[in-house]
């Protein structure tokens, strides 16, 4: 606090500048000076000073004794005559008056002998006495002095600013001090685990990590030891980070937090050192917790891309974190809490239990939990009463929660860009497909033929995934041009589901060949436009054959390795193999295209009508296919639908419940029978 209120005081911010404008300033008119405190001269030979002194061309000769320099002043009426102006084009810009030459002699008593010797020589109206002096430069001297302290304070504000630039531990011999930012009680984090939403399971098991801190005894009474460390992992987005801060806003001890990357240094020893002051500070300050955000960057597996007898700085910080958390001494009240998207390529020794004891899973939520994601995010908007967030978490599958904060901002500016009141639903649908397909084109220059290979493109996906059983529901089709090069698209509601079969599969593998095969259905030849549809497709088929173990021919064999080497990265088969995995993979996609040419073949009639329609209104929904094509063949419910009916049996039974009294003595609240009622939805 204090050194945010030193911050903070009026001035401080702009002192440095100030001390740097006038610094440039000083150097300025230092060099100026220096540069124009006597005019430049030209150096020449003495045999071309000896001729220019015997034609009378010279009027003041100085013999600067201590520099051992001979300065001469060319006469007016040789520098108007133009005799010497290739010579005196030479100077300097900012010089105007004499001397215009110099030459440099060995000796100054030689010079003067010869010089009076010359002067014998000459007649009296062409002599020119000569005048000694010394001189002193005592500009340059303090230039070179200031150069010298430019230097130094070079070099002590460079080491400042790697070593954190803050207080004590901003100088040179303080390097080695951990960067761990420290929220205690005067410096408190606002998060709490009612802003952290999706994540029921993970903010259980940090609840009690919370909770051994507040009341250790009422583990430690049946012999329970704190546990030292818990790994959050999961993907990009989904809020490992969030859940430490709610950790550091409900643990009510000290918290520090750092990144990985605060131990990594171009110096030798500095990581490990900081590790070393950070546990130290911990231990002062226990029970406390230390939060390190991607440890991936320290944590990596010591085995992977380490040259033998080389000495990796990242592998001491890594030895030296490893003793820390569990060596021969322990830390008795200093939690571990770190997080990563990439655990594959961590070190097993730092996954050990007695280290990180416990591993939390944090996943992509599914319709549930992003709509409680929703309901947070929606809490501060201006909404309208249109606005549902059920309605917003089925058309969301596989959005983390970072995505669905996104959607919600981008909901609220363009409802702003709209001058509305409110936000209302059509600015949510607009939200998610600006995420999905990227910013609206409708003034991008489209000929009428390529308009039409995207009209049936689309719609050709539309058809095939309409009448394709395990396909997943379409949305929404358009033809807009989005992005930086999608010209259409089409909006699916996949299933939330974990397995796929190979039925599923496939008719994945059609609905997006769907659009290819339209094209050669109708205009007899193909374009450039199924690009991503083909890598999809090919990803998918070398998975089933690969990874999956779903093709006859190889059989129940996996080719995937979950822990890929970074030194040998030979394939696990051999040459025959990786033939016929091409040739099982070219089939599979050769099945799949030729079955949904068959399904368009004979859909054709549906396939026009889609197609036109694309090409009149642009957009069509899901709604829209019904009145054209009519419903689906499939009575399948949809994720959605699904959600739906489960919530309506919880009503129901909450209902039910309600007028029932709890203890026989009082009502009970509709708080308590939503309990109740999700108490048993989870049993059943």
């Amino acid at each position: 606090m204090q050194d945010n209120q030193r911050k903070n005081k009026p001035g401080r911010s702009d002192g440095g500048m100030q001390f740097w404008w006038v610094l440039s300033f000083i150097l300025g008119i230092l060099l100026i000076t220096y540069l124009s405190q006597g005019p430049a001269t030209v150096e020449v030979t003495y045999s071309k000073f000896e001729q220019m002194l015997r034609e009378g061309d010279l009027v003041e000769v100085v013999v600067i004794s201590n520099e051992k320099i001979v300065e001469a002043t060319i006469s007016k009426e040789a520098i108007e005559s133009g005799k010497y102006a290739k010579l005196l084009n030479q100077r300097s810009a900012l010089s105007y008056g004499g001397p215009h030459i110099r030459l440099r002699v060995a000796s100054i008593d030689n010079f003067l002998e010869r010089y009076e010797q010359l002067q014998k020589e000459l007649p009296a109206d062409k002599r020119i006495d000569y005048r000694v002096e010394e001189r002193s430069d005592w500009v340059g001297t303090l230039l070179n002095w200031l150069l010298l302290f430019l230097m130094i304070f070079g070099f002590w504000f460079l080491m400042r600013r790697m070593s954190g630039g803050v207080g004590g531990g901003g100088q040179i011999f303080n390097i080695g001090r951990s960067r761990a930012a420290l929220f205690d009680a005067d410096n408190r984090v606002n998060v709490t685990f009612d802003d952290v939403a999706g994540l029921d399971e993970a903010k259980e098991e940090i609840k009690e990590i919370v909770e051994f801190l507040k009341n250790p005894a009422k583990f430690t009474r049946l012999g329970g030891k704190i546990p030292k460390g818990a790994l959050l992992v999961g993907p990009p987005g989904t809020g490992k980070t969030l859940l430490a801060k709610a950790v550091a806003g409900e643990a009510g001890v000290p918290f520090f937090s750092l990144s990985g990357s605060d131990f990594v240094e171009m110096f030798v020893g500095v990581g490990a050192a900081r590790v070393r002051d950070l546990f130290k500070q911990a231990k002062e300050k226990a029970p406390c917790i230390i939060f390190i955000d991607e440890i991936d960057a320290i944590g990596r597996s010591r085995s992977r891309a380490s040259i033998p007898g080389a000495n990796d700085e990242r592998e001491n910080t890594l030895n030296s974190l490893l003793v820390e958390m569990d060596g021969f001494t322990t830390n008795s009240g200093v939690i571990i809490l770190a997080a990563t998207n990439r655990p594959d390529i961590l070190d097993p020794a730092l996954l050990r239990p007695g280290r990180f004891d416990r591993q939390i899973a944090i996943d992509k939520p599914d319709i549930v939990g992003r709509e409680a994601i929703f309901k947070v995010h929606l809490r501060p908007l201006r909404l309208a009463e249109d606005v549902d967030p059920k309605k917003l978490a089925a058309q969301t599958p596989g959005f983390a929660g970072a995505e669905i904060a996104n959607v919600c901002n981008e909901a609220a500016l363009i409802a702003a860009r709209k001058n509305k009141d409110r936000i209302d639903m059509q600015d949510f649908q607009d939200a998610i497909d600006r995420v999905i397909g990227g910013l609206e084109k409708k003034n991008k220059i489209i000929s009428p033929e390529e308009k039409q290979i995207v009209a049936y493109h689309e719609a050709g996906h539309a058809i095939a995934g309409w009448f394709l059983e395990h396909a997943d529901p379409l949305v929404k089709v358009s033809i807009v041009p989005r992005g930086v090069a999608a010209l259409g698209y089409a909006q699916y509601l996949p299933k939330e589901q974990y397995l796929y079969q190979t039925d599923q599969l496939m008719d994945e593998m059609c609905m997006a060949l769907g659009g290819r095969a339209a094209e050669e259905i109708v205009f007899g030849k193909i374009s450039t436009g199924a690009l991503s549809d083909l890598e999809r497709v090919t990803k998918m088929a070398y998975g089933m054959v690969t990874i999956y173990g779903m093709n006859p021919t190889l059989g129940h064999i996996s080719y995937y390795d979950s822990q890929p080497s970074e030194i040998m990265a030979t394939k696990p088969y051999s040459e025959a193999t990786a033939q016929i995995i091409d040739q099982e993979v070219q089939k599979i996609v050769r099945q799949a295209y030729e079955r949904v040419k068959n399904l368009l073949q004979e859909r054709r009639k549906e396939l026009e009508t889609i197609a036109q329609e694309l090409l009149k209104r642009e957009i069509l929904f899901q709604t829209d296919l019904e009145e054209l094509i009519g419903k689906r063949p499939f009575n399948k419910p949809t994720t959605y639908q699904s959600y739906l009916e489960k919530n309506k049996e919880k009503t129901d039974a909450a209902d039910k419940h309600e007028q029932y009294p709890l203890n026989g003595n009082e009502t009970a609240s509709p708080e308590d029978v939503a309990s109740t009622a999700e108490k048993e939805d989870k049993t059943s």
